[in-house]
């Protein structure tokens, strides 16, 4: 049995490192930066985080999320400032997850998730349509023709292998099967090689050369806060994603940690900074990778490509790995949110489309943001709209309000307009069983409720708070008048 878990870690990471060159290569091109950053960026990442991060079986690279981020800096100051921008935010990584504050994705709503897995999973298969471009033409003829034909070919061997059989991954299948054919039949397709040479040596320790001061600081401190943000929040997300497939439990903030040194660590060796890549990841779960090893498989292999194996990678034809992205998509990619339209609040249906849109045409941090203050929104409206009262007149010609619901900022006014100070008698009693008071918003509506029947010569009493009101209400100051 562990030999067999063993086999299985070991073909899905090399499934996956095919995978991880050419998407580390292109982030690094659209970074402005040298593909071996990318390369030794993924090496570096991927391995640490494997060994000591707290999600066996998910795949850290040099991501795309990451590198839109940094190509500004990288035009107006050069390679050294991102490299030091890169430390800085693998520093910030590993202070959030030492202050454990991985949790705070448990704040992240459901149709958030689905948004960004629909959102993702597009701009995975939008990022595949470049392969079809010679230049910036997009290709015609044969050339376009043998591509399609290649890329179809390979998607059928991914969804057909499973049928045959399970002992080998069907995406290292595809990648082998169409690479044999192509250079033994002498197709004129474009590989790898077409796309960047990966030759080179073994990446050195340094720190970067430039002005360690405050100015530096000024410079690099936005982009490495953004950066941060973005690697964990796609980090945190995917580990959600890669612990509902694995039905199993990841440690958030030992990954938080686990990704700050890699990132530090892919600075000092002169690498891209990166963070998890949901395409990969699900390249390695579908391969049947589960443990640390399939991790640390794809980021060594990554390095062995660079040092030996550049002449035989580069030959691998563009298409299958076009084709294997493709499959990836689609598995990616949540189908049954599509029949959630007529099933679900509308509000919800929102929040998923919004998410999805907002990650295809900016980035995945600004998606996720606005997807949970949509959710929090409405969450607020709806507990602000269950907020209601039941009264009744007492035999001593008093009158008692019971409140049920939750007070807070949205729910003030409601709560107010539930009170007839003119028109109640002279003693009023507030029970407050069932009514939960949650901030700074609750306590001024209690007080501007007490002023209101003040002001009409009555009395107002509130009896039965709980404990934690009682305590709310004493900090700020109010007597509950129990």
């Amino acid at each position: 049995m562990q030999l067999a878990r063993i086999r299985a870690d070991v073909l899905a990471g090399l499934t996956t490192s095919f995978a991880l060159v050419p998407e580390c290569i292109a982030f690094a091109l659209v970074a402005q930066l040298n593909p071996l950053m990318g390369l030794y960026g993924a090496f570096v990442i991927c391995t640490i985080t494997a060994l000591f991060g707290g999600r066996p079986g998910m795949v850290s690279g040099a991501a795309g999320s990451m590198a839109v981020v940094i190509v500004a800096l990288v035009v107006q100051h050069g390679v050294a400032y991102l490299l030091a921008t890169v430390l800085l935010s693998g520093a910030l990584m590993i202070l959030f997850g030492a202050l454990r504050l991985g949790k705070l994705v448990r704040m992240v709503p459901h149709p958030v998730m689905m948004g960004f897995v629909n959102g993702l999973a597009i701009v995975i298969a939008m990022a595949q349509l470049a392969h079809f471009k010679e230049g910036h033409a997009w290709l015609t003829g044969e050339p376009l023709w043998l591509m399609i034909g290649l890329v179809a070919l390979t998607m059928a061997i991914v969804y057909t292998v499973p049928r045959l059989t399970r002992s080998v991954p069907p995406a290292l299948v595809a990648i082998v099967g169409v690479g044999v054919m192509t250079n033994v039949l002498g197709l004129p397709t474009r590989s790898l090689g077409d796309l960047a040479h990966i030759a080179g040596g073994l990446p050195s320790l340094a720190l970067p050369d430039i002005p360690w001061t405050l100015e530096t600081l000024h410079i690099i401190a936005p982009y490495a806060v953004l950066m941060a943000l973005v690697g964990l929040l796609e980090t945190l997300l995917t580990l959600n994603l890669t612990d509902e497939i694995t039905q199993s439990r990841g440690r958030t903030n030992r990954e938080c940690v686990a990704l700050g040194v890699a990132n530090v660590a892919s600075g000092l060796a002169g690498g891209m900074g990166g963070c998890a890549m949901i395409g990969q990841t699900m390249i390695n779960l579908n391969s049947g990778g589960r443990g640390r090893l399939s991790g640390v498989v794809s980021g060594v292999l990554i390095l062995m490509f660079v040092l030996f194996l550049s002449p035989l990678i580069e030959r691998i034809p563009l298409a299958a790995l076009v084709g294997v992205m493709f499959v990836v998509a689609q598995q990616t990619f949540s189908w049954a949110s599509l029949g959630t339209v007529n099933k679900v609040p509308f509000h919800d249906v929102l929040v998923i489309v919004a998410v999805t849109v907002i990650t295809v045409l900016t980035d995945l941090a600004m998606a996720v943001m606005c997807g949970i203050v949509i959710a929090a929104l409405n969450f607020a409206w709806q507990h602000a709209r269950e907020l209601y009262a039941d009264h009744q007149l007492e035999a001593d010609g008093s009158k008692v309000y019971r409140l049920h619901g939750t007070l807070f900022f949205a729910s003030v006014k409601p709560f107010l307009n539930l009170f007839d100070a003119a028109g109640d008698p002279a003693w009023v009693t507030l029970d407050c069983r069932h009514l939960s008071f949650v901030d700074y918003s609750a306590i001024e509506a209690l007080r501007t409720l007490r002023e209101r029947y003040v002001r009409t010569g009555k009395h107002l009493r509130v009896v039965h708070l709980s404990e934690r009101c009682r305590q709310l209400l004493r900090r700020a100051g109010e007597s509950h008048g129990d």
